[in-house]
This record gives C-alpha cells, sequence and structure tokens, in this order.
C-alpha cells in the first residue's frame, strides 16, 4: 500500500529540520572545542567518538526499527540531539562532553548522520515508482542541502551577532548548541506526526538465509559497497565542515559570519546540483553519474589550499561544491535499487553505518594536520582528493556491469 501524500511530506520535512540543525552546529563545533580548551587531539578524537558512538546507534536502531517501530526509534533518535545539545551548552568538561558526544547524535561535517537517514529512504522508495526513485532522492538531497546552507549561515550569524553585543566566544557558541538541542525537540514532535503507515509488519523469525543484519540474496553487493563507500567516507572526514571552517579561519583570519556563508552558498550549490543527477542518470546509467559527476570535484577539492588569498579558495571550494553532490541521490538510489525489496531498509542501514566508521576514524589523522604549520595544514585536502579518486575508479570497475531494474 502507497505511503499517504501526508507522511511522504512530513518525512521530506523532518529531513529540512534535522539537516538545519546538523548544519547549524557544524561551523561552530570545532571552535567551540577549542574556546572550551581543548587541544587538536583531544578535538579530533571528540569528533571520532561522535561518529563511532553515531555508527552504534545507527546499527541499533536501524536492525530494530521494523520491530520496535519505526516511529519510536525516528523519536529516540531525535531526542538524542536533545542530549548532546544540552550538554555541550552546559558544560566545558572533557569526559562529560565525551560522553554526550558518544551517546548523543551531532555531525561535524554539517551531513547526514544517525539512524534517520535509512528509514526515511525505504519509507520513500516504497513511496514512488522505480522511475521517479532517483529524481525524489535528488529532491530530498536538495531540501537536506538548503537546509544544511540556512543551518551553516545561521549559526555563524548568530555567533558573530552575538560577540558583537559582547559575549565571549564560548558562550556564543553555547546559544548555538542550545538552540540545536531545542531543534532536537522540533524534530521529535515532527516525527509523531508521521501516520502508523509508515510502520512495517514485523518479519518472520530470521531463516539461514536472512541472518545477517536483514541481508539474503544481495548480501556480497552491500558488502562491497560498503567497503567502497567507507573508503570514500574517510577521505570526507578529512575534511569535514568543521575542520574545513576552522581552516578558513586560520589560514585567512576568516570571522564566523564569513564562514557561516560560504558554507550557505556552498551547500545551496550541492542541493541545486543534484537534480541534474537524475536527468544525467537516465542517459548514462546511475554508476556512471556517480563517476563522472565525483571525480572532478575530487580535483578541485585537492586545489582549494594551494589557492594564495580568501576570495580564490572560496571560488574553487564552491565549484566543486557545484558538482560534489551528483553522485550522492544516484548513490543511494542505486543502493535500494540492486537488492531486493525486504532488504533495503538493510541495504541502507548497513552502508549508511559503513559511510559512518570510516568518516569517523578520519578526524583523528586530520586534526594534527590541520594544527601542524605551513604546508602540512593543506595535506587533508591532498590526501582526500586523492582517496576519493581511488574510489571513483574502484566503483566504476567492479559495478558498471551490475544495472538496477529500469536500466536493464
Amino acid at each position: 500500500m502507497s505511503r499517504p501524500p501526508r507522511d511522504v511530506a512530513t518525512l521530506f520535512a523532518t529531513r529540512a529540520v534535522r539537516l538545519f540543525a546538523y548544519g547549524l552546529l557544524s561551523v561552530v563545533l570545532v571552535l567551540h572545542l577549542e574556546a572550551a580548551g581543548l587541544d587538536q587531539p583531544r578535538i579530533g578524537a571528540l569528533l571520532t567518538l561522535t561518529l563511532l558512538g553515531d555508527t552504534a546507534l545507527s546499527l541499533w536502531i536501524t536492525t530494530r526499527a521494523d520491530r520496535i517501530g519505526r516511529r519510536r526509534m525516528l523519536v529516540a533518535g531525535a531526542l538524542l540531539m536533545v542530549l548532546a545539545g544540552a550538554a555541550f551548552s552546559a558544560t566545558t568538561a572533557f569526559p562529560l562532553l565525551l560522553l554526550a558526544a558518544t551517546v548523543g547524535v551531532m555531525s561535524p561535517s554539517g551531513n547526514e548522520v544517525g539512524p534517520f537517514l535509512a528509514i526515511e529512504q525505504a519509507a520513500l522508495t516504497e513511496a514512488v515508482p522505480a522511475q521517479r526513485r532517483t529524481a525524489t532522492f535528488a529532491w530530498y538531497q536538495l531540501a537536506g542541502a538548503l537546509a544544511t546552507a540556512l543551518g551553516a549561515l545561521a549559526g555563524g550569524a548568530l555567533a558573530g551577532a552575538l560577540q558583537r553585543r559582547g559575549l565571549a566566544p564560548l558562550a556564543s557558541y553555547r546559544a548555538v548548541t542550545a538552540l540545536y538541542g531545542a531543534l532536537g525537540l522540533v524534530l521529535a514532535a515532527t516525527f509523531l506526526c508521521l501516520t502508523p503507515r509508515v510502520e512495517t509488519a514485523p518479519r518472520p523469525a530470521a531463516s539461514p538465509r536472512a541472518a545477517f543484519l536483514g541481508l539474503h540474496r544481495s548480501r556480497r553487493t552491500v558488502l562491497e559497497l560498503s567497503a567502497l563507500f567507507s573508503l570514500d567516507a574517510f577521505a570526507g572526514g578529512l575534511v569535514v565542515q568543521s575542520f574545513v571552517a576552522w581552516w578558513f579561519h586560520r589560514r585567512f583570519g576568516a570571522s564566523p559570519a564569513t564562514i557561516g556563508a560560504i558554507f550557505f552558498g556552498a551547500n545551496v550549490l550541492a542541493g541545486i546540483s543534484a537534480l541534474s543527477a537524475s536527468a544525467i542518470a537516465r542517459r548514462i546509467g546511475l554508476v556512471n553519474t556517480m563517476v563522472a559527476t565525483h571525480l572532478p570535484s575530487n580535483l578541485l577539492l585537492a586545489l582549494v589550499p594551494l589557492m594564495p588569498t580568501l576570495p580564490l579558495a572560496i571560488g574553487v571550494l564552491l565549484l566543486r561544491f557545484s558538482i560534489s553532490q551528483m553522485d550522492v541521490p544516484t548513490r543511494q538510489s542505486y543502493t535500494v535499487a540492486v537488492v531486493d525489496p525486504d532488504e533495503r531498509s538493510a541495504a541502507a542501514g548497513v552502508t549508511g553505518i559503513a559511510r559512518t566508521v570510516g568518516s569517523a576514524l578520519a578526524p583523528v589523522l586530520a586534526g594534527p594536520l590541520y594544527a601542524g604549520a605551513g604546508a602540512l595544514a593543506s595535506v587533508p585536502f591532498l590526501l582526500s582528493g586523492g582517496l576519493k579518486v581511488l574510489y571513483d575508479l574502484l566503483l566504476w570497475r567492479r559495478f558498471r556491469a551490475l544495472r538496477p531494474p529500469e536500466e536493464r
């Protein structure tokens, strides 16, 4: 039975609220931790544990959502956002921040983390025909990108305005994290607006074929995709939005308001570019679209730290974002298309968790590099670009012959 339009609209709304909160936090998170007195190794460790905690929670929630209830698990995830925001706005004690970051839900990159995406994608896939799936995911991506952009703009503007009114930097960043927690409450309330029709009938007892995280026929495909997506996410984790914001601040003295404006423009361009993905995919296929649009964006990423002035660095970064996210809706659409219908939630969850694990490992390496002097701070950009090129080549070689049903 199709999802009613009300539930589809609600899922787009929850995506927008959540990504606005993630963008809001990402601009000031590292600045907040630095103002709280943490050194770069501890900041890197905290960001890594943040993402690892999100991974563990996502694995637990996405593998139980169908049995316990999708709405209940989505609300639980939103309340963990509230926990994280409250802790970061109330204390500077490293052990407490570490605990809140590990068990709460936070996004250092401004991108999707936590259990929400897999459950929402499975619901959207059932709501639209295969021919419209990639386009729907593209609009879903645009909704998130615009929300992230507005969140980044709001986070930087709020912190800057509070500092101009005389607040200390730490106090201004605490106001942003408190707002993040409040948005978690809004998200929980919005999830409660979903109707019971978003739920699914409980599965029968797992058979030996379906004993591994809900995967059976497509197990090998999903695990291979997960390995490649983890490599891509590790490379992306070297240049998470929080670290890049800090790099602009250190390298060019950019203010929080300027940084917020930079990432507002970047995320708007990324979201709009995603709309082109479905049209390109109809012509050349999902895998070819993923690779053909991702490769040049990775080369542009490596050029960012080589720019001698702030305007040039911003220009190259914006050019990179104008094509960097075309692979996102195509990747998501491809993942749920090449597996059986009863594997879609599991496939989206497992590949999403693999990406989170990959991105979680990167900040420990990236933190000391960004803190280094001179050319050392440029290494994360160069390493990220190189690893992403490797991912593109491996993906094309392995999966160019495995086509989704609508391309056969």
